[in-house]
């Protein structure tokens, strides 16, 4: 991949992510806490993919870019472990939410989640400077 096409892929990336902070601060204010964990997972996940395809790496499975980013960065010491156990967190709720029957995510589960959420993305968005 070109470096101008590596570049507008990381800014797309990275704006997915933006976007779906949105989206889980929208949720976030009428109450739908699967949806806001849903859509904190994918911004965490744009952002760590962003950072992925910076640096070569690929993975076809949302498992594997979990892999992947605690490999190559929180073992690393590049992102704390801290938010190494977010981003496995919010991996975890997402699939509790979107695939288990009876499962419904309350306030005092997801919301803490939000503002950590931003922090993590603002975290991969240093890296990538």
């Amino acid at each position: 991949m070109k470096e101008e096409e590596l570049r507008a892929l990381i800014a797309y990336r990275l704006q997915r992510a933006e976007e779906a902070l949105e989206e889980a601060r929208v949720m976030q204010g009428i109450g739908h806490w699967n949806a806001c964990a849903n859509r904190l997972y994918y911004a965490a996940f744009y952002a760590v993919s962003a950072l992925l395809v910076r640096d070569g790496y690929t993975a076809t499975k949302h498992s594997g870019i979990k892999a992947l980013f605690n490999r190559h960065y929180v073992k690393t010491g590049a992102v704390s472990k801290e938010q190494g156990r977010l981003y496995n967190r919010l991996f975890d709720l997402r699939q509790e939410g979107d695939y288990l029957d009876f499962v419904s995510l309350g306030k005092e589960v997801v919301e803490p989640l939000v503002n950590a959420t931003a922090d993590f993305i603002g975290t991969i968005q240093v890296l990538l400077k």
